[in-house]
């Protein structure tokens, strides 16, 4: 078990899977809003929108007028999802505004790979060698390898540590032969399989081959746990998360309806804040940004933190100190 690290980084994803799973419609004047206030809020990564067909994720069929009309601020790095070509020149249109990298991007489990993408996991390869060479073509760096359901999944069942192993080495033979260099692996809890004793077990697996790769965890609140792994990811050294303001969003190939989306933004740095790691996010800000886009979709999200408020506003009550 790794010493707790000094500081982290936080992706915030909120725009893209909150609105991706809004049934909506959500004006696109108001997905500028919410980006441009989770810039002041202190977070440096912000996604902020998915370039993919509008009969897949209608969400997005917006992508392109949110990406054109949000207000960048200074130090911040906005970003873009695609998963094809078309995709990729969306979002190259944009290259003025959104810092641009590719990834290679696999799954622990074959059936959400069928599921997601309706395509083998030897299809699949294959096509992210053809993307791989595709982003280099563009000047697109590829840095990163991301591997979904890497704790379970809904389709298949449990996933062990072996399969996404095995994901991560498919991944290293396609940088290999596309002459990349991988400097962060993903674990994504897609479908919120993890627990503490999981994500332990597979970081310990995967830093035992890839010692100096940074982890970034991306974690799902599906079943209540998002918060005790990500502490287990931070005793075991993670310092890159993927999260979502107010807990926003979801993965709409999940066959999991009505389940929360990502660890809550605001919980986790509350979490770090009181455990000493620094996230430059200025913690009541990014609260009332939470209950902007609770306004804009119409319903409550699932942060408790939105409602109960940070300590630090009741402790300052508590001892007259602001």
């Amino acid at each position: 078990m790794a010493d707790l690290p000094n500081e982290v980084e936080i992706q915030e994803e909120g725009p893209r899977e909150g609105f991706q799973i809004e049934p909506g419609p959500i004006a696109s004047a108001d997905k500028i809003r919410l980006i441009e206030a989770l810039a002041q809020t202190g977070l440096r990564h912000i996604q902020v929108c998915s370039f993919v067909h509008p009969r897949l994720v209608p969400g997005w069929a917006d992508a392109d007028d949110v990406a054109a009309g949000f207000r960048p601020a200074p130090g911040v790095h906005y970003v873009g999802l695609w998963f094809n070509d078309k995709g990729l020149d969306r979002a190259l249109a944009h290259s003025d505004k959104l810092t641009l990298s590719g990834s290679i991007a696999l799954s622990a489990s074959d059936a959400f790979t069928r599921k997601n993408l309706h395509s083998s996991h030897v299809e699949n390869l294959e096509a992210m060698r053809k993307q791989t060479l595709l982003h280099l073509s563009k000047k697109v760096p590829v840095r990163r390898i991301g591997v979904m359901a890497a704790f379970g999944c809904n389709f298949q069942g449990d996933i062990t540590p072996t399969q996404v192993i095995s994901a991560l080495r498919d991944g290293f033979r396609i940088a290999d032969e596309c002459g990349v260099a991988i400097g962060n692996i993903s674990l994504s809890d897609t479908m919120g399989w993890a627990t503490p004793l999981r994500v332990e077990r597979l970081l310990g697996e995967v830093r035992s081959r890839w010692p100096h790769q940074r982890i970034t965890l991306h974690l799902h609140d599906t079943r209540g746990l998002a918060i005790a792994n990500a502490m287990a990811g931070l005793r075991m050294g993670v310092t890159k998360f993927d999260s979502t303001v107010g807990g926003f969003g979801g993965c709409p190939f999940a066959a999991h309806k009505g389940a929360a989306g990502n660890i809550c933004t605001e919980e986790l740095v509350l979490l770090c804040e009181e455990m000493g790691i620094s996230t430059g996010v200025d913690l009541d800000a990014l609260i009332e940004v939470g209950r902007m886009a609770e306004e804009i979709v119409g319903h409550q999200l699932p942060s408790e933190l939105l409602h109960a408020g940070s300590l630090y506003s009741f402790r300052s009550k508590a001892t007259g100190v602001h």
